[in-house]
């Protein structure tokens, strides 16, 4: 199913995949123009524009304005306040969007009344700009003297340099652009693309063995619970109480923390005695973590004594309150989980140490977006100003915004090394809402969700150029909801296909997680914590990356709990199981010889089976062969995208997504509380029954030889004894044989609404369900 190329012709309800033939260098259907490096992107050419410096200036304070048509950049105030002032700034228009012929650059004072009032310009024919291509070196600025209106050569003389580039310039990515006239002041800045690069993360392990010598704030106190709280960063962890209460507390329990490199924090060590409903600190340690040792591999870790002191108001107040017992290691053999495992990015250990060479390259083209819905209202009418991001691995990019439009054009290109081919990319777009605000109020706006897709790279052809529509689906209380379409142009490339088949044969994970595991409770709370450290160190760059998009790539809060999700998890179970339930059906009708031909063509079969076995796992295993070559004319042609029918999304009750997106803890009422916790407690209450059942029947297998029940046992021991004199005397063959050609016997020989003599002997068998309450 094709589009067009601009990826258009979606409807509101129309959630498919659509392919594209966009005009790009690389596979492109209309044989687009080749960007060098960038063949995935459509070429789009601007009008670049470098102011540098100006001389001999009437004026001290002064900015340059760039203009044509109605389009104008101006300069910031100029860094130094002289007649020699410089200003180092990039303008670029879109070519296909100029509304005039000549490119006037002004300069102004920064006292200026009107448009009239001017120190100075200079006057480009559009016409005469030359074009330059990279890799050619950036064109030299030069000098032009400044003229007044009526064309007189003026003293003052302006460096710039101007030429039709495209988005492959170096200086795109800093440049002012005429799609984001209307934002002005220090808001340009988030409008402009970036590559981010996430801080290396470690685990930190604190393994607390024990604590010697504490001295308690009550003299009295005989009986002191005793728990450890560590503090790194903003993050607290706590451990249990000891449960030896007194002043040699013992626990012999791990502390896993998230720290990040360089490690310039410190580890604080808190002490604490729980006094009924509080607890009262004795004392503290700190621990620097650029002292700690790094372990990569598995291996014994020293254990070390650390003092306690307690921190009066004053600095001389500090005393002595006891020595605490520990193990100490930056584990960098672990990856630290900041993605769920089903759809990471990277599965590198923290260590460089371990990392393998890349086996790949991916490419990724950010053509355009269509179709988009209004998120916010300006100037009495709705509007959208779209940006994207994308993540894979430690990499983050961004691309410009693209203010007020319904059909952006980004085309901008990306690139990753990969280490594993059983990772994915996460591609989000999202509404900017940091424009037209003051810098100290954007801080705290969340930019709006338009919607995000996943690509997995083992399921894309090794070279192949794959240019699709993606649609973009936000879920909300009231439904899902088609946010509009987003065309990409993404290839993966292989560098060593031996490295890369190679890949499948190795564990997932570094072998730190199987060597020594992480239990299901760490793994969550150490990825919380990581989450919250990326979105810590994100957020320092400019533009920031904001928590809320952050959050929503990592896909956080996706353990909640959710009716809609289980019951597509379910079914997801239940599709698997189709196949089996199938063939039973399948097996059943040959017993009672529904198609007679069939029931005899089994018995043949199975003789061949029984008495070629060798020839049998061969034909078995050639049948796997022919029927995969045959399934590969009906391979999937498409990358996999997010379904709504699989999620569940069209079908989820409005009740059921208001749980869903309910926060945590709840801040419904009491009313819908109930009401939601009776219908949790009746869908626990049947998982309750069915978790039995099969308790039931596992402890029935066990009762056999237990002689719970005397007769049963006997009477299994017995046949145990007989089934042994007969299969050393009756071939094995023969066995099976007359087995299978019992079980397919003729109707007119058996019963079918009774059950068998197996059946009803294991239903007998005891279980321990009579020993609950």
């Amino acid at each position: 199913m094709a589009a067009n190329g601009n990826g258009n012709g979606n409807g509101d309800g129309d959630f498919s995949l659509k392919e594209t033939c966009p005009k790009i260098g690389a596979g492109g259907g209309n044989g687009g123009e080749k960007l060098t490096s960038f063949d995935l992107v459509e070429a789009m050419h601007f009008l670049y524009t470098r102011i540098v410096r100006a001389r001999a200036l009437p004026v001290n304070d002064s900015f340059v304005e760039v203009k044509i048509g109605s389009y104008k950049g101006r300069t910031k105030q100029s860094l130094n306040s002289n007649p020699n002032p410089e200003f180092h700034e990039t303008f670029a228009f879109t070519q296909t969007r100029l509304q005039g012929n000549i490119l006037e650059v002004i300069v102004r004072n920064r006292d200026y009344k009107n448009d009239e009032e001017m120190i100075g310009k200079f006057k480009f024919d559009v016409a005469e700009i030359p074009t330059r291509v990279p890799p050619d070196s950036p064109l030299a600025p030069q000098w032009y003297r400044l003229e007044d209106r009526n064309g007189v050569k003026l003293g003052g003389e302006i460096m710039l340099s101007v030429w039709i580039g495209t988005q492959a310039d170096e200086v795109f990515s800093e440049a002012w652009h005429s799609d984001s006239a209307t934002v002005m002041g220090e808001n340009v800045v988030n409008t402009r693309s970036k590559v981010y690069l996430s801080p290396r993360l470690w685990y930190l392990r604190v393994n607390l063995i024990e604590a010697q010598d504490l001295v308690p704030l009550h003299q009295n106190r005989t009986n002191p619970e005793i728990l450890i709280k560590g503090f790194l960063g903003n993050v607290v962890v706590r451990s249990r109480i000891s449960q030896t209460k007194s002043a040699n507390p013992m626990w012999n329990e791990d502390m896993m923390f998230v720290a990040v490199e360089p490690f310039e924090d410190s580890l604080i060590l808190s002490v604490e005695d729980r006094v009924g409903q509080k607890e009262e600190c004795l004392g503290k340690c700190e621990i620097k973590l650029s002292q700690v040792e790094r372990r990569v591999f598995p291996g014994p870790v020293p254990a070390l004594w650390y003092n306690v002191e307690h921190i009066g108001e004053t600095a001389e107040a500090r005393r002595f309150a006891g020595r605490i017992h520990l193990r100490v290691t930056l584990d960098g053999g672990y990856h630290v989980l900041d993605e769920s495992i089903q759809y990471s990015s990277d599965y590198r250990a923290s260590a460089k140490l371990l990392w393998t060479p890349p086996i790949g390259v991916l490419e990724v083209g950010v053509l355009n977006a269509s179709g988009l819905m209004p998120m916010k209202s300006r100037d009495g009418r709705g509007t959208t100003d779209a940006y994207c991001v994308a993540k894979y691995g430690t990499k983050w990019v961004r691309t410009r915004t693209i203010v007020d439009t319904f059909e952006p054009k980004w085309n901008e290109q990306y690139t990753w090394e990969v280490y594993d081919p059983y990772t994915v990319i996460t591609i989000g777009v999202f509404d900017n809402l940091k424009l037209f605000g003051a810098s100290n109020e954007n801080r705290l706006i969340k930019d709006s969700r338009i919607g995000k897709i996943r690509i997995r790279l083992s399921t894309l052809v090794a070279s192949k150029v794959y240019t699709h529509s993606y649609p973009l689906m936000v879920l909300k209380p009231d439904g899902v909801k088609k946010m509009g379409e987003i065309q990409l142009a993404v290839r993966f490339t292989s560098t060593s296909m031996i490295d890369m088949l190679q890949k499948y044969t190795e564990p997932l994970l570094p072998e730190m997680h199987y060597i020594s595991p992480l239990s299901i409770y760490q793994l969550d709370s150490l990825r919380h914590q990581a989450t919250h450290i990326l979105c810590i160190n994100l957020a320092r760059n400019e533009p920031a990356l904001g928590r809320d998009v952050v959050e929503y790539m990592l896909d956080m809060g996706s353990n909640i709990w959710s009716l809609r999700r289980g019951r597509a998890n379910f079914e997801r179970l239940v599709a698997f199981f189709d196949g089996w339930i199938d063939a039973w059906k399948w097996f059943d009708e040959i017993c009672k010889w529904k198609s007679p031909v069939t029931t005899v063509l089994i018995h043949v079969v199975f003789l061949f089976v029984v008495f070629l076995p060798k020839y049998c796992i061969v034909s078995l295993l050639l049948y796997c062969f022919v029927f995969g070559l045959y399934r590969f004319g009906l391979r999937p042609r498409h990358p996999p995208h997010m379904d709504i029918k699989l999620s569940k999304a069209d079908s989820a009750s409005p009740d059921e997504l208001d749980e869903e997106f309910d926060v945590f803890p709840s801040a419904k009422s009491g009313d819908v509380l109930k009401k939601r916790y009776d219908r949790l407690r009746g869908i626990a209450g049947r998982m309750m029954i069915v978790l039995g059942n099969l308790a039931t029947q596992g402890e029935r297998v066990k009762s056999l030889l237990s002689w719970r029940d005397p007769r049963a046992t006997s009477l299994f021991l017995a046949f145990c004894l007989v089934s042994c004199g007969v299969i050393c005397f009756v071939s094995m063959k023969l066995l099976l044989t007359f087995l299978a050609f019992y079980v397919m016997r003729h109707p007119r020989v058996r019963v079918f609404a009774i059950p068998s003599i197996p059946q009803n002997f294991f239903r007998r068998l005891p279980s321990r369900a009579d020993s609950i309450l």
